[in-house]
């Protein structure tokens, strides 16, 4: 492994005394213990700025030398030019899934060192639901009976139910698709969980968190950054399962934390060690006993169900699209999803203007 050298400041937007905060900081004294001669700076910044925070110091000459975060703006900061090819370093990350890679891809070359897996998965509170639903039409069932569920509304939780009912949001050209008759179906299906009173769909993600938290509702569509607010709430009680399924597996977007490199930074060798050094084997298990992520190494043992289930989730979900025409995504469904869900809007016309209004704002 390549040593660290010389200083590096890295940044990273993990919550305040959280489990993901206290693995990075063991981390990094691990790393500060094996190359004491580097000088290993850390700065936490609040994730809701530090992307924008990242792009604006880059673009001024300044910044990190490194980060870790999602692959939210990764196509986006590629093409806006602030990150360094690492494609020369990829003989030197070993034994990682290949959607690790996949994710941190942009036109063939590799933008940063993969560490995990993210996508949304059903929580369920065992001492009401025995046996999670495995089907759009079980969950139906059972919001039908005595079930109740909470559901953030955006089209990033709900995405996973456009693969289910076998469709896909675009085709390699980057034109929207999603309404064809499947992403009917899958409005359509939203639309259905939204007509039963034992479905609540919430626009405040605190309020979803605290009606699952507090027993009043039976299950959510969360993310593994919650598991540990979820575990700390519901104890042996929590569960977690993939989304339902319909045709095919549902498909939430998985996206990939990993760390990326300034293109101004002036050691980006010793960046990447650094990296390296935090994405190793040792490293990971790290992030998943402590933190509970589902690491992208193939090396590394999931002793955890709960964080097991995210691993299914993850492997069987959406590789996030890092192509510009995402961009055009979020405020066109989402406002239609708003329109269908608050307004009462028709789900095949609110899906079908949606995807025209998607491809209108990007060309195609």
């Amino acid at each position: 492994m390549m040593p660290v050298t010389g200083t590096v400041t890295l940044w990273h937007a993990y919550g305040t005394g959280g489990a993901e905060e206290q693995a990075i900081n063991t981390l990094v004294e691990n790393a500060r213990t094996a190359y004491p001669d580097a000088d290993i700076q850390v700065l936490q910044i609040p994730f809701d700025q530090i992307f924008n925070k990242f792009q604006n110091e880059v673009s001024s000459g300044g910044g990190p030398d490194m980060f870790i975060a999602p692959n939210d703006s990764l196509g986006s900061q590629v093409r806006a030019g602030l990150l360094a090819d690492l494609s020369e370093y990829r003989s030197q990350i070993t034994n990682i899934a290949e959607i690790g890679f996949d994710g941190m891809t942009v036109d063939g070359k590799l933008y940063a060192i993969p560490e995990s897996l993210k996508a949304v998965a059903l929580y369920y509170n065992k001492e009401r639901v025995a046996t999670p639903p495995t089907t759009t039409a079980e969950l139906m069932e059972m919001v039908k009976g005595d079930n109740t569920i909470v559901l953030n509304q955006n089209p990033y939780h709900n995405f996973g139910w456009l693969q289910a009912f076998g469709g896909q949001l675009m085709d390699e050209s980057g034109k929207c698709v999603a309404d064809s008759a499947a992403g009917q179906q899958w409005f359509s299906y939203l639309a259905e969980l939204k007509a039963e009173p034992n479905v609540t769909f919430s626009t405040d993600g605190g309020q979803a968190d605290s009606l699952f938290k507090e027993g009043k509702a039976d299950m959510i569509i969360n993310g593994p950054w919650s598991l540990g607010d979820y575990k700390a709430a519901l104890g042996d009680n929590l569960g977690v399962a993939p989304m339902p399924g319909a045709t095919n597996p549902a498909g939430p977007l998985t996206g990939v934390d990993g760390f990326y490199v300034n293109v101004n930074s002036p050691n980006i060798p010793g960046a990447v060690a650094l990296a390296l050094f935090l994405t190793s084997a040792e490293s990971m298990k790290t992030y998943v006993d402590v933190a509970g992520h589902v690491p992208v190494s193939t090396e590394v043992e999931i002793g955890d169900p709960l964080v097991q289930g995210f691993a299914e989730a993850s492997f069987n979900g959406a590789p996030r699209p890092q192509v510009a025409e995402l961009d055009n995504f979020w405020g066109n469904f989402g406002d239609s999803m708003n329109a269908m869900l608050d307004g009462n809007a028709d789900p095949v016309e609110t899906v079908t203007n949606a995807c025209a209004q998607m491809n209108t704002a990007n060309g195609k």
